[in-house]
């Protein structure tokens, strides 16, 4: 996991194929989630391996890239301050998930106060865009039109084509379905496709659309 982002690309065909969810057996979260609520730091520190690259997802779909390592550990803090309030520990994934996306909330909350009002989202990740830059404009351009995508894809796609993350792993960490899952992924990379393709109707920008293998 890091803050480079890397998509495998094609300006041919999406392979759909990937899309296929089967079911995988459940993780033995509870069990991890006990002992770390007794102290054991070492448990907590495998929660965070597992669940670390969705937890990444999650933010790098709602905030700018310079800010999505820091709040991944202040995530893990504060699911760690409130473990005691987790009152199904097979449903951490899920409870983890929820505490992502409000403290993303929270930052944004935080962010308004110290900008214009007229001033948008896009605005705030010039700094952002300049080191983009340097980066290859075509996974850049796929990670702008992911992003503007509804919540439930762009969260779901970013999990798959930037994490690494498998259908069933995602609906595994995630606490969704598989079948949802499924939808996701295939509606959002519709979605998606549709949106690449109009801006590389739109001019010659060479802008590619990720392939899942």
């Amino acid at each position: 996991m890091g803050s480079n982002i890397a998509f495998r690309t094609t300006t041919t065909t999406f392979h759909l194929a990937a899309l296929n969810v089967s079911p995988v057996p459940e993780s033995p979260d509870a069990s991890l989630v006990a002992a770390a609520r007794a102290g054991d730091t070492g448990a907590f520190g495998d929660l965070y391996a597992r669940y670390s690259r969705m937890v990444h997802g999650i933010l790098l779909a709602r905030m700018p890239r310079s800010e999505v390592d820091d709040l991944v550990h202040d995530v893990f803090l504060r699911a760690f301050a409130r473990l005691d309030d987790l009152r199904d520990a097979s449903r951490f994934g899920a409870w983890l998930g929820t505490i992502t996306r409000n403290l993303s909330n929270d930052f944004h909350r935080q962010s308004r106060s110290r900008i214009e009002v007229n001033q948008d989202f896009s605005e705030v990740e010039i700094e952002d865009r300049a080191t983009d830059s340097r980066d290859d404009a075509g996974a850049i351009a796929a990670l702008e039109a992911i992003r503007s995508l509804p919540e439930s894809y762009r969260e779901t796609l970013l999990l798959r084509l930037v994490e690494g993350m498998t259908g069933p792993e995602i609906a595994l960490r995630t606490g969704l379905s598989h079948g949802s899952v499924r939808v996701n992924l295939h509606r959002g990379m519709q979605m998606l496709r549709e949106k690449l393709s109009e801006r590389a109707s739109a001019g010659p920008r060479g802008d590619c659309a990720p392939e899942i293998k």
